[in-house]
């Protein structure tokens, strides 16, 4: 992502395809916003190939391939190079940045290794915050303004804080969440609280190597023992955390248990947009007889 991979007409004009926008997004603040919630509302951050074993690349081609052609989903290393890389493509500058998770943590925890990558944007000169691939919830796009609050569709609200220097471990700017709750790392009130922390030093691209490679293969962690799957709606968000199924519309609450070896394997199809074969659904973890 620090040296974006120039992409073809031909793949931008796929991938808006696939984002269902008949128009490219202009290279301003409003294009930003639209690409974002496009992306989120098309492409489903998921986890599914790690519990299968399956490697995660992170390369253009890889990203590209694995999101857009094969609707395979994915996590915020890969959900963020295509981004990047459509960002680019429509005149949009932007660079990586790493972040440590801090929600659901207490506010004595040390810290914690950085593995999630989000997107420094360059709209005219002016910085703007862009993640297409953080599943806890949809993050709008926020300019790098300290104290700016923003509040999406599902009632929940954003807000940016500097806390730090440059290079402090605790990070340089905290990203603050409140409201309802879709991730079960988050507590149930609406209080603010800490989402991730992150500074805006440059990221080389083995960075990113690393810290995927770390995240995608530490044993005992949330991605390896755990079945993510979410998706922004165009008025809430929905996410599935094993069998258990969240979806906000608007105010509205639902939650329900999948039990159903063929209802998960709909769930994952219709709500999330997600193509994996009946094979592959079967063979996840936790579709095992006796698990589901």
């Amino acid at each position: 992502m620090t040296s974006p991979a120039k992409t073809s007409p031909d793949r931008l004009a796929a991938y808006l395809r696939h984002l269902r926008l008949d128009t490219s997004p202009s290279p301003d603040r409003e294009g930003l916003a639209r690409l974002q919630a496009a992306h989120r509302q098309a492409i489903a951050f998921a986890n599914l190939d790690l519990r299968l074993g399956n490697p995660i690349r992170i390369d253009s081609d890889a990203a590209f391939d694995k999101l857009v052609t094969r609707r395979r989903g994915g996590y915020c290393f890969e959900q963020n190079r295509l981004f990047s890389d459509m960002l680019s493509a429509l005149g949009m500058p932007n660079r990586p940045l790493l972040a440590r998770v801090r929600l659901g943590l207490p506010p004595d925890a040390p810290a914690q290794p950085r593995t999630h990558v989000l997107l420094l944007v360059d709209l005219a000169g002016e910085p703007w915050i862009a993640d297409a691939g953080f599943g806890a919830s949809y993050v709008p796009p926020l300019p790098l303004v300290d104290g700016f609050t923003v509040t999406t569709d599902d009632g929940a609200s954003h807000r940016l804080r500097r806390i730090g220097a440059p290079g402090d471990l605790g990070g340089e700017w905290l990203l603050d969440r409140a409201g309802p709750v879709s991730d079960n790392r988050a507590a149930a009130n609406a209080d603010w609280q800490p989402q991730y922390a992150f500074d805006l030093l440059h990221v080389a691209p083995d960075d990113l190597e690393q810290c995927n490679h770390w995240t995608s293969t530490r044993a005992g962690t949330r991605f390896l023992t755990m079945h993510l799957v979410s998706i922004a709606l165009p008025n809430g968000f929905a996410s599935m955390t094993d069998s258990g199924l969240t979806i906000y519309r608007g105010q509205t609450k639902q939650v329900r248990v999948i039990d159903d070896l063929g209802d998960y394997q709909a769930v994952l199809a219709d709500l999330f947009g997600l193509a994996l074969s009946p094979e592959e659904v079967a063979a996840l973890p936790l579709t095992q007889p006796e698990r589901l």
